[in-house]
């Protein structure tokens, strides 16, 4: 499995229409191919916004990475101070702590 972090402030929008625009391009974000599941994060203190994202495997991660709605993220006008993160779960540990290995049934 392999995580992807990223990171965003939000620029000419607020917290509700963020809200608002993530509720329409959530579907989009789970019909991705290999993507088990995508956390949407933030923290109010820091203004920061992003996702933790999972995926079935290295592929998949890449995948996204070349896909136009990845890309769509650096050109977004509405997000500024974007990092992206990835890194692959190490598993024995992760069962030990019952981190999610396998996707949640919908």
């Amino acid at each position: 499995m392999q995580v992807l972090i990223i990171n965003f402030h939000l620029n000419g929008i607020d917290e509700a229409q963020y809200a608002k625009i993530s509720g329409e391009v959530a579907p989009t974000f789970a019909a991705m191919p290999g993507l088990l599941s995508k956390l949407w994060i933030k923290n109010a203190d820091t203004g920061t916004y992003g996702g933790v994202y999972i995926f079935s495997d290295r592929d998949a991660l890449n995948r996204f990475q070349e896909s136009d709605l990845f890309r769509s993220l650096a050109v977004n006008k509405n997000f500024v101070n974007i990092t992206a993160n990835d890194f692959e779960v190490l598993e024995a540990p992760t069962r030990v702590t019952s981190g999610v290995l396998t996707p949640v049934a919908s």
